[in-house]
């Protein structure tokens, strides 16, 4: 059985390590974006300074912004001069919005978003930290937020369109919290207009969105875009990266290999990552379409009626971070994507009961120590204060198993062809001697759904992006740079395994010298936060191990008390040996 479980967790590592070249070889490894481009490359705006509120190449007979309804009226219809405006009196422009939390870029050909940068999170660069852009910044596709209607001509030509553009904003702080941006087209007869209106609000990541249109009949897609919100697709263990959506209150995630159409009520549908995602929440949709663009490249839209002259049709639009708290304060379900539950291969609601409690434990702890490293030693202790009941069952079952094993191997020998027969003999000695063959491993399994759990917040959670712990350690949620933490990890493991009991022979104890090997190799590349916790459990469990030996367990004392009578008396060598030693009446010498 030792046997068999040393090869099992051979293959589970060699499976876990060779899992992302496997992907490589099938052509699933990240590829370069196509360098065509739809729109001009902008550079990367610097982690400081002002950014100006809009930048044009010029605007020759530019046309003066007309008044805006207020912003809490939604039926107003707009006004209908707003549209004359000819395409030769429009120069085309850039128009930005920077608030507390992202600053976004628009351009009036097609109306659509060419950036989106998160003001509080940052990701190397080959100049240093840039801020993390959600707009992919080359590709041949369409950008986010443009339009796709039924008729393909009429979608090329708003594609290329320069739409007039109106604000009533600069720039949107505490003092002057909400901003209006609307782009208006029409045709060159006035049989079709089109408008788009936004709505920011500072110290929120939400964006209103509303489409009015006129002289439209059929369906109208609003896009977002081609991998929006995917800032990096990663390899390994990090969950779906894709399409996710929320149909009929159910969470749906698609593989981004697929290309799907859902229909239903939506509650919203977009493209996440890991850490980040952009999503749409219509009032009103009648279809998600979901499109593969090629190898790690997926689109998005939602699909609604084209409304009636005088009414819109509303969208919210998110894209930042997975802060939990943020996404459960909008109350669409959205804090699903954040997967608590996922495992290796799926989704498990017992693993997500479970982790929730543990991130709010985890986070009331920062509250204290604002460090998450810190955060992350406490929590580890106290879990393992919370198990200390099972694994002494778990310790005093193996220590059981190790007084018996010698006999365990003699009847494997006697009975060796006959399974049966042994079986039964087993069972006879474990009853005789009062243990549980079993019973190191089920307390372990007891614990798995907390060690799963509370490997996925400290993998999943965006909490532990740029945290930094100690000295080299700036950031929990990447790699140790120097691999300190790693190399520490598989020590602890090595002492480890020479103070735990065990009942395997000489030889297959040095073959398992090989998992401590595998574990830190596999733990290079793993974030910080999570070797952290791996390497105090052990620490822990090793002061634990010292513990009960020197004042709960002594071996010779507890092989003697579990010894039972029936063990004594078969003993023939041992009663002979006593008898020899002891002399007899008939040998003791007669004095004279």
């Amino acid at each position: 059985m030792e046997t068999r479980l040393i090869i099992f967790l051979v293959l589970a590592l060699a499976i876990i390590i060779g899992y992302p070249y496997v992907l490589e070889q099938l052509g699933y490894a990240p590829t370069p974006p196509p360098q065509e481009q739809s729109r001009p490359a902008k550079p990367e705006e610097p982690l400081t300074g002002t950014t100006p509120a809009s930048t044009s190449e010029a605007k020759p007979n530019a046309v003066a912004a007309l008044p805006l309804p207020p912003s809490g009226d939604r039926s107003s219809k707009w006004p209908a001069d707003s549209v004359h405006a000819q395409p030769s009196q429009i120069a085309e422009e850039r128009v930005e919005v920077v608030t507390d939390l992202y600053r976004a870029t628009f351009t009036n050909r097609g109306a659509e978003l060419t950036s989106w940068q998160l003001s509080r999170y940052t990701m190397p660069g080959p100049d240093g930290p840039r801020l993390v852009q959600l707009v992919p910044q080359e590709g041949k596709f369409r950008g986010p937020l443009s339009l796709h209607l039924s008729d393909s001509t009429l979608t090329t030509a708003l594609a290329q369109s320069l739409y007039r553009v109106e604000r009533d904003f600069t720039s949107l702080d505490a003092a002057h919290p909400t901003g209006h941006l609307r782009f208006h087209w029409a045709s060159a007869d006035g049989a079709v207009r089109i408008v788009k209106a936004f709505t920011f609000r500072h110290g929120s990541y939400l964006t209103e969105v509303e489409v009015r249109t006129e002289g439209l009949s059929g369906d109208l897609d609003l896009s977002l875009g081609t991998n929006f919100g995917i800032v990096e697709w990663g390899q390994g263990f990090i969950g779906l990266v894709g399409p996710a959506m929320m149909v009929d209150d159910q969470l749906v995630k698609v593989s981004p290999d697929t290309e799907v159409e859902r229909k239903g009520p939506i509650r919203w549908a977009g493209l996440q990552d890991k850490y980040f995602l952009a999503v749409l929440l219509p009032a009103q949709a009648s279809a998600v379409l979901l499109k593969n663009e090629g190898p790690q490249l997926v689109s998005a839209r939602l699909r609604a009626p084209a409304p009636a002259a005088g009414s819109a049709l509303t969208f919210q639009l998110f894209a930042g971070p997975k802060e939990f708290d943020t996404l459960r304060d909008l109350n669409v379900g959205l804090e699903e994507t954040i997967d608590f539950g996922w495992f290796i291969y799926d989704s498990f609601s017992l693993v997500r009961a479970v982790a929730k409690p543990l991130f709010s434990v985890l986070r009331f702890f920062y509250e204290y120590t604002h460090n998450y490293g810190v955060t992350i030693i406490l929590l580890t202790v106290a879990i393992k204060l919370l198990f200390v009941p099972l694994q002494y069952k778990s310790y005093k079952s193996m220590k059981q198993m190790q007084v018996i094993q010698p006999k365990v191997l003699d009847l494997q020998k006697k009975h060796a062809d006959d399974r049966e027969r042994l079986n039964r003999e087993l069972l006879k000695l474990y009853r005789d001697h009062k243990v549980n063959p079993v019973g190191g491993c089920l307390p372990m399994l007891l614990q798995m759904p907390v060690f799963v759990a509370l490997f996925n917040i400290l993998y999943m959670t965006i909490d532990l992006r740029q945290a930094p712990f100690v000295l080299w350690v700036t950031d929990l949620s990447a790699a140790d740079p120097y691999y300190v933490l790693p190399v520490l990890m598989g020590a602890s493991m090595v002492v480890q395994q020479k103070i735990m009991p065990t009942t395997m022979d000489p030889t297959q104890a040095k073959v398992m010298l090989i998992l401590p090997a595998l574990m830190t190799l596999l733990f290079l590349n793993f974030p910080s936060g999570l070797v952290l916790y791996w390497l105090t459990n052990n620490v822990l469990t090793i002061a634990q191990q010292v513990i009960t030996d020197q004042y709960i367990f002594k071996l010779p004392a507890a092989a003697a008390a579990e010894s039972p009578p029936a063990e004594r008396e078969a003993r023939p060598g041992k009663k002979k040996k006593d008898k020899a030693e002891r002399p007899s009446e008939t040998d003791t010498p007669i004095e004279a």
